[in-house]
């Protein structure tokens, strides 16, 4: 249990706590005694001003103690906290929450969390019922009441009769596909605007170039429709740099949805010439047995 009240030698050793504080501090950069608060029993923190200009508010605490029944007050520690109009640095905040669209360059890598909402499986199988399943079941039996209700009798004015559907014209198919537009996009218009796409995220810029992986294999593209679907798709990764916009499928960046390993760097090339092996030049022939005259020629003895 903490005693409210100081203990009385505790508190009165101002100048070894001073001392302490100034073996911490720089020179001059402790102030006044601001008060002897009583940690426990015979365990006294004197708090000193700090008069570092980085440090606004901020005070030196050091511990003083004594044992019980003695009259030597020995340092137990010195530290430097905050008071409580001090000057302190924000709140930490992790790099899932401090990260922020616009965020990423060349190089950067975002990996994903496993359980990451934003993406989920392309094809589990855990929508198809079991073949004996009661959901199976339950679907055949659907499919035969529909056809004892279309070979049953169906008496005028009852709620079974349907009115003939109305022959649809070409304009309302059109409509119904979404065609019924006045004019469509060119071929040329189709190409012209695929060379800005691919200059603006495509394969040759320097974010695809540092990137871990393309675009094709990441669970945040959205594919276009028609032609454009085997070059292009969307990008829904709030934080990759082409968030909604139209990039190449061999495009790419850190955001990738797979990035979840960090790529291995290269491996330099095996030199041509190996510098660090000295191979041994004799700059005379051995000679072996017999004389200068079955050896030949000066000139295959080396000398002129």
């Amino acid at each position: 249990m903490r005693s409210r009240t100081p203990d009385r030698l505790c508190a009165e050793a101002v100048d070894l706590a001073r001392e302490a504080a100034e073996e911490a501090a720089l020179p001059g950069m402790v102030g006044e005694h601001i008060d002897a608060v009583a940690d426990g029993d015979r365990v006294v923190t004197h708090l000193f001003a700090c008069k570092e200009p980085g440090y606004r508010g901020w005070r030196w605490a050091v511990t003083v103690a004594r044992a019980s029944r003695a009259k030597l007050v020995t340092l137990d520690e010195s530290v430097l906290l905050p008071g409580p109009d001090s000057l302190l640095a924000p709140e930490w905040v992790p790099w899932s929450e401090r990260l922020r669209p616009g965020d990423m360059g060349p190089g950067d890598l975002l990996p994903s969390e496993a359980e990451d909402l934003r993406l989920e499986p392309g094809y589990t199988g855990e929508d198809t019922p079991p073949p004996n399943s009661i959901v199976a079941d339950g679907v055949a039996e659907g499919v035969a009441e529909v056809a004892d209700i279309e070979d049953a009798d169906v008496v005028p004015g009852s709620p079974a009769v349907q009115p003939v559907p109305v022959r649809g014209n070409i304009a309302a198919v059109a409509e119904e596909l979404g065609m019924r537009r006045a004019r469509v996009l060119s071929r040329y218009g189709l190409h012209i605007a695929a060379d800005r796409w691919e200059e603006a995220y495509g394969a040759k810029t320097p974010m695809a170039q540092a990137a871990p992986a393309t675009c094709m294999t990441c669970g945040f593209l959205t594919p276009l429709t028609g032609s454009l679907r085997q070059a292009f798709g969307v990008c829904a990764n709030e934080f990759a740099p082409a968030d909604g916009r139209v990039v190449s499928l061999a495009y790419g960046c850190g955001a990738h949805s797979e990035a979840a390993v960090m790529p291995k760097p290269p491996r330099p090339a095996e030199p041509v010439v190996d510098e660090t092996i000295v191979d041994a030049l004799s700059l005379r022939p051995e000679r072996t047995g017999g004389s200068v005259e079955d050896a030949g020629p000066p000139e295959e003895l080396g000398h002129s």
